[in-house]
C-alpha cells in the first residue's frame, strides 16, 4: 500500500510536465487544422492542402519507432527533451514560411510543407515518450486511471485547439498558430528537466540505424505512391512503379535486418502476440479513417457552411467533449474491473456510425446536425484512444515498453499518413471532376489556376453560379470522402472482437506479463 502511494506521488509530480508535452502535440494538430483554410487563402495551393498534413504525419511516422527504441536504450528523459526542442524549432520555422525572411508568399506553401516535416520529426518523440514514461512508472492494472486522465487532457486540448486556432485565425496572423507552441514548449521543458527522474539504462549496444534508415525509406516511398498515384503521375507511370519497387526492396531488406539485429528498431517477435498484432492493425485503420477524414471537416464548416474559423472550432466541441467523457469513464472502469475487450468493439461501432452520418452531409446540412454526427464519432474515439495503447503495452515485457508504445503509435501514424494522402488524392480528383461538370471546364480551370483559394473574399468575388457550383462540388466530394472512411472503419470492430482478454498486470511496474502471453525478447 505504501509502495503504491509512493508511486502515485512520484507520478503526480511528473504528470504536469508530461501533460504539457502531450498538449503541445495535440494543440498543434487542432490549431493548424482550423487555420488551414486561411493559410491556403494566403499562400494558395489547395491541391497541396493534404501535403501540409502529410509532411507532418510522415515526419512523425518515420521517427516514432526510432524515438521509442533509443529511449529504451539510452534513457527516456534526455531523448524526450531533444524531441521537444526539435518540435519547437520546426514550429518557429513553420511560422516564418512565406514571410519576407524566406522571400515572401511565392513558394510559401512548399516552405511550410518542408518545415512541417521537421516539426513532425520532433512530434514523433512527444506522445510516444509520454506513454512510455507512464508505462515505466505505473503497472498496467493501475495505468487505466492515469491514461483516463491523459485521454481527458488530450480531449481538452482537442477542444481548446480549434478555439485557439479559430481565435488566432480571426484576430491574429495565422503564423501564431505555430508560434503559440514556443511558450508552451518552454514550460514543458522546464518541468521535465526539474521533476522527471528516471534511471539511465546501462546499455553498450548501438541503435539499429540500418533498420531505421530502411524503414524510413520504405514508408516514405509508400506515402509518395499514395499521394502522387493518379494525381501527379499515372498509376502505371515509371515514377510510381519505381517508388513501388523501392518500397518493396527496402521493406524486405528491413525485415531481414530486423531478424538479425541485436536491438532492432521494431522487434518482429512482438507480432507473435495475437493481441499486439490485432491492436496494431486496429491502430492503422483508426489512423487511416480518423486523420484522413477529420482533416477536411474545417474546410466543410468554413467553406460550405460559412462558419468563421472560431465558429468551426466551436463546432468541433461535441466530438471532443464526447471523447473526453467516455475516455475518463473507460479509464476508471478498466482500473476497477481489469476488463477491457468490450471497449475497442464499442469504439469501432461508434466510429463507423459517425463516419456514415458524416457521409450524408450536403450543402443544406445545418451546423447543429453536423455537431450531432461528430459527437457520435467522438464516442467511438473515446472508447479507442487509450484502450488500444494499454492492450499493446500489456502484451510485452517491461524492457520493451518504449518500443511497444512506439510501434503502436507508428501504425496509427502510418495509417493517418496513408489516410491523408489517399483520401486527399480522392478528394482532389473527385472535386475537380465535380467542379468541371457543374461550372464547365474553362471556369474550373480558372479556379484551379488561381490556386484554389477558398477565403471569404475570393468566394464573394465569384459569380453566383460559380460560387454555388464550387460549394456543391466541395460538399459532394467531402461526402464521398467520408464514405471511403466508412469502408476502412468497418473493419475495426471486427478485428477488436478477436482480441483476447489477458489479465492486466498489477504490482511493481517491472513485473513481467503472464508467461503464455509474454513476447520473447530478442536473442542477445
Amino acid at each position: 500500500m505504501a509502495e503504491a502511494a509512493g508511486r502515485r506521488r512520484e507520478v503526480m509530480v511528473v504528470l504536469p510536465g508530461l501533460m504539457l508535452a502531450m498538449v503541445l502535440a495535440m494543440l498543434d494538430n487542432m490549431i493548424v487544422g482550423t487555420a488551414m483554410p486561411r493559410i491556403v487563402g494566403e499562400l494558395g495551393g489547395l491541391s497541396h492542402l493534404s501535403w501540409v498534413v502529410t509532411a507532418y504525419v510522415l515526419g512523425t511516422t518515420v521517427s516514432t519507432p526510432i524515438w521509442g527504441k533509443i529511449g529504451d536504450l539510452y534513457g527516456r528523459k534526455s531523448i524526450f527533451i531533444i524531441s521537444i526542442v526539435i518540435f519547437m524549432i520546426g514550429s518557429a520555422l513553420c511560422g516564418m514560411a512565406g514571410s519576407p525572411l524566406f522571400g515572401g508568399p511565392e513558394g510559401g506553401m512548399a516552405e511550410l510543407i518542408a518545415f512541417r516535416a521537421i516539426q513532425g520529426l520532433g512530434a514523433g518523440g512527444l506522445l510516444v515518450n509520454v506513454m512510455a514514461i507512464i508505462g515505466d512508472l505505473v503497472p498496467p492494472r493501475e495505468r487505466g486511471q492515469y491514461q483516463g486522465i491523459m485521454a481527458g487532457v488530450m480531449s481538452l486540448a482537442m477542444i481548446a485547439g480549434p478555439l485557439v486556432g479559430g481565435f488566432i485565425t480571426d484576430h491574429l496572423d495565422w503564423r501564431w498558430a505555430f508560434y503559440v507552441n514556443l511558450p508552451v514548449g518552454a514550460v514543458a521543458l522546464v518541468l521535465i528537466m526539474i521533476n522527471l527522474r528516471l534511471p539511465k539504462p546501462n546499455i553498450t549496444v548501438r541503435i539499429d540505424w540500418a533498420g531505421a534508415i530502411l524503414l524510413s525509406i520504405g514508408i516514405t516511398a509508400m506515402v509518395l505512391i499514395t499521394t502522387w498515384g493518379g494525381n501527379e503521375y499515372a498509376w502505371g507511370s515509371w515514377q510510381i512503379l519505381a517508388l513501388a519497387a523501392l518500397a518493396v526492396v527496402t521493406l524486405a531488406a528491413f525485415v531481414l535486418v530486423e531478424r538479425r539485429a541485436v536491438e532492432p528498431i521494431m522487434p518482429l517477435q512482438l507480432f507473435a502476440n495475437r493481441n499486439f498484432t490485432l491492436i496494431s492493425l486496429i491502430g492503422f485503420l483508426l489512423g487511416f479513417a480518423m486523420f484522413g477524414a477529420i482533416n477536411f471537416l474545417p474546410l466543410f464548416q468554413q467553406t460550405v457552411q460559412g462558419a468563421s474559423a472560431t465558429d468551426s472550432g466551436l463546432l468541433l466541441l461535441p466530438m471532443m467533449g464526447a471523447a473526453m467523457v467516455v475516455s475518463l469513464y473507460v479509464g476508471k472502469a478498466i482500473t476497477s474491473t481489469g476488463k477491457y475487450k468490450i471497449y475497442p468493439v464499442l469504439g469501432g461501432v461508434g466510429m463507423v456510425a459517425g463516419m456514415w452520418l458524416l457521409s450524408t452531409m450536403g450543402v443544406a446540412t445545418p451546423a447543429w446536425l453536423t455537431g450531432v454526427y461528430i459527437a457520435v464519432l467522438g464516442l467511438g474515439m473515446g472508447f479507442l484512444m487509450q484502450t488500444t495503447l494499454l492492450i499493446a503495452q500489456n502484451s510485452v515485457e517491461q524492457r520493451d515498453m518504449g518500443v511497444a508504445s512506439s510501434t503502436s503509435t507508428f501504425f496509427r501514424s502510418i495509417g493517418g499518413s496513408f489516410g491523408v494522402s489517399v483520401l486527399g488524392a480522392i478528394f482532389n480528383s473527385h472535386f475537380l471532376s465535380e467542379l468541371t461538370a457543374r461550372i464547365g471546364p474553362q471556369a474550373a480551370e480558372q479556379i484551379a489556376q488561381g490556386g484554389g483559394r477558398m477565403d471569404p473574399a475570393a468566394l464573394a468575388a465569384m459569380p453566383a453560379a460559380q460560387r454555388t457550383g464550387l460549394l456543391e462540388s466541395l460538399a459532394t466530394s467531402l461526402s464521398g470522402l467520408f464514405w471511403w472512411a466508412v469502408a476502412f472503419a468497418v473493419v475495426v470492430p471486427v478485428l477488436a472482437a478477436f482480441v483476447k482478454e489477458i489479465p492486466l498486470r498489477g504490482g511493481a511496474p517491472a513485473e513481467a506479463p503472464p508467461a503464455e502471453e509474454a513476447v520473447t525478447p530478442a536473442a542477445k
